[in-house]
């Protein structure tokens, strides 16, 4: 791979669940390919900057890179604030869990539509988005690879299942169906330690092919840079650990 390569960067108009437009923002490295793909599950605060650089960054190392904008229908469109639409999307429970699989679905169609895709298609998401991430790997069969980065959410009780939300995404854990790295800060509360801990088990317990990392010293959102919660020696080593897991998987 040619570090350091040229790319194009552009939105995309997806079809998204129910028929609806979804705004994605793409990145593909320059020459022909073939390459991997990357599709993005941004987190809570919405379609940001931190996940649009995350996608010219997955570009920059070689992969087509794709993240739509999962709260485009509250209102967010490609010029809405993400911190408004952000809140908004918090204050109304957050978006339907089906809802994110069919706009999520929409964006591995996409990718696996490009010619320069290798046929590998790989997810990622943080917080919300390592939930989403998880989730989708488990409702569907079209990814190679799913990185769940401290997925808040993925254990849940009785009481927080809603009709957004009717099923706990640990209870899908039979039906994964690829590999999957998580990556967890032991100063979290969601998930807890504790929570990553049954996450694991059920891993384990249906045989799933998976790594867990757990960092100390990190808590929850260790990656974002632009937030007193970043740990700089973490989330480098975390990068690494995924650039080896989808470098694995995700590459001919």
């Amino acid at each position: 791979m040619s570090f350091y390569r040229g790319m194009t960067c552009e939105n995309v108009t997806l079809t998204g669940h129910g028929g609806a437009p979804i705004t994605a923002y793409v990145a593909k490295p320059s020459g022909p390919g073939p390459f991997p793909g990357v599709v993005l599950i941004h987190h809570l605060p919405g379609w940001s900057e931190l996940y649009i650089e995350t996608t010219r960054r997955f570009a920059h190392h070689g992969y087509i890179a794709i993240c739509a904008n999962l709260y485009e229908r509250e209102g967010g469109g490609s010029d809405g604030n993400p911190d408004d639409v952000a809140a908004k999307v918090r204050a109304d429970g957050g978006i339907a869990d089906a809802q994110m699989v069919g706009d999520t679905e929409a964006a591995v169609k996409w990718m696996r539509a490009q010619t320069e895709n290798n046929g590998k298609v790989g997810l990622i998401g943080s917080c919300s988005g390592g939930r989403h991430a998880f989730i989708y790997a488990c409702q569907k069969t079209d990814v190679d690879a799913v990185v769940e980065q401290w997925g808040g959410g993925v254990v849940m009780g009785k009481d927080d299942l809603n009709a957004k939300k009717p099923v706990a995404p640990i209870d899908m854990t039979k039906d994964l169906s690829c590999p999957i790295l998580g990556l967890f800060g032991n100063e979290d509360r969601a998930p807890s330690p504790e929570q990553v801990d049954m996450h694991e088990a059920e891993l384990k317990k249906f045989g799933k092919n998976y790594e867990f990392h757990r960092y100390d010293g990190a808590g929850h959102g260790f990656f974002y840079w632009h937030r007193p919660m970043y740990r700089p020696e973490q989330a480098m080593d975390g990068w690494n650990k995924i650039w080896a897991f989808f470098g694995k998987y995700l590459a001919k």
